[in-house]
């Protein structure tokens, strides 16, 4: 049986890659073939990645460890000497973003639960999960079509702090709200510890393994060194997440936390030696990453959209773009980041899923409307906001001049306006 369902997510994979190829021929990103793939792969469709595979104990393993090594892509970046002169952009921009958002959409629903007769706290849940933005579909578009320059830049260490960010808000509304609503409320110092545990954790285990790299004179050691301590890392996550009554452990933060330390423990050249080895298995995470985003999606929740749906997406797109623009302008960002950065924030399924999950099971017992009208909400929202978010994503990137495409048309552009003038 085991066998049967790995088959099935591997035929599944192969059709996803192929399905990316197709919608790159469309001047479209990958990663939207991927999606929607997913979907149609799905247990709400075709059934190949069904509740036998999706919810299977080797799957969440697997796909914990993919998110890990995924994780690399956003460290290696993260290289300290580099960020120093945009850190208090990237930090400011980040707050405002999601502050931004947080307000916009809870205040927002706030006025609507209020005429509906509501409960007003199921607006804060709103506001908290609306935080979220999946990095994975706006980092493959940066890998995809090679982009560069300072949307780049800033988006993708935004990508590891946006996750905490949205992780603390969101847990600090758990808690309040669980504390009002029930006897047994959440810790808020127990809520602040699971969210930092990841990074504490590869920052660890990333900091031994820059230590033991420096010492390695071989390319062979070099990968085993780095392979083997990532996967010693991702075990103690889910060492401790089996000790959790929820597994809430982000595994994406490890292997940021973790890659962040050995890029900035080693040199650079054995750097790149390494992730030349890596990129490839990057890719492959990427796929099924984005697969495990597309296939619990259910593509008829589209048809049955109501207002809410409507008016949480745009609320979302309004807070993050307006608070992305804010932060840019106020730490006197380049022009094309207080535009366009807003744009590669949008997509958001995946971590909101998780949120979904958690709120609903928060309310379930002693509001169970509640709990209804954010799992319908926020599902009709994903399928929808993640097809509209990966298109604007990737024409945020053009329209900034940072995919290689438009780098090779501007000397062209430049010259016909010489040439008209």
């Amino acid at each position: 049986m085991v066998a049967m369902d790995i088959l099935r997510l591997l035929v599944a994979a192969a059709i996803a890659f192929v399905a990316g190829k197709l919608i790159a021929k469309l001047k479209l990103p990958s990663i939207l073939g991927w999606l929607i793939a997913g979907m149609i792969m799905g247990p709400h469709a075709l059934g190949l990645l069904g509740s036998s595979v999706l919810d299977s104990r080797w799957f969440d393993v697997l796909e914990s460890l993919l998110e890990c090594t995924f994780g690399l892509m956003i460290g290696t970046e993260l290289i300290w000497s580099k960020m120093k002169k945009a850190g208090k952009q990237i930090v400011v921009t980040t707050i405002t973003e999601s502050v931004g958002t947080f307000l916009v959409v809870s205040l927002v629903f706030g006025v609507l639960f209020w005429f509906a007769g509501v409960p007003l706290y199921l607006a804060f849940f709103f506001g908290g999960i609306a935080l979220a933005t999946a990095p994975a579909p706006s980092l493959s578009i940066v890998t995809q079509m090679k982009t560069s320059g300072p949307v780049t830049r800033t988006l993708i260490p935004m990508a590891a702090l946006d996750d905490l960010v949205g992780a603390l808000v969101f847990f600090l509304v758990v808690a309040f709200v669980s504390a009002h609503i029930s006897t047994s409320g959440v810790s808020v110092p127990v809520v602040l510890f699971l969210i930092f545990l990841p990074v504490l954790l590869g920052a660890i285990t990333g900091g031994i393994a820059g230590w033991m790299l420096r010492h390695t004179k071989t390319r062979q050691s070099t990968l085993a060194v780095m392979i083997l301590m990532l996967l010693f890392s991702a075990g103690l996550g889910f060492a401790i997440n089996s000790l959790l009554p929820t597994p809430v452990l982000n595994f994406m933060l490890i292997g940021m936390a973790y890659s962040t330390m050995v890029a900035n423990l080693i040199d650079e050249e054995k750097l790149n030696g390494i992730m030349q080895v890596m990129n490839p298995i990057i890719g492959v995470a990427m796929i099924v990453v984005i697969l495990n985003l597309g296939a619990p999606l259910d593509y008829h929740l589209i048809f049955g959209a109501g207002a809410y749906t409507a008016v949480y997406i745009i609320a979302r797109a309004v807070g993050k773009y307006s608070g992305a623009y804010f932060g840019a302008a106020v730490t006197h960002a380049p022009e094309t980041v207080k535009k366009y950065l807003g744009l590669t924030l949008l997509p958001h399924s995946g971590v909101s899923l998780v949120f979904t999950g958690i709120a609903v099971s928060v309310l379930s017992g002693p509001a169970p409307e509640c709990a209804s009208i954010i799992q319908g909400t926020i599902a009709a929202a994903a399928v929808i906001n993640e097809i509209i978010a990966v298109f604007m994503a990737k024409k945020g990137f053009e329209w900034a001049g940072e995919t290689a495409q438009t780098k090779a048309q501007t000397p062209v552009l430049e010259h016909r306006e010489q040439a008209a003038s």
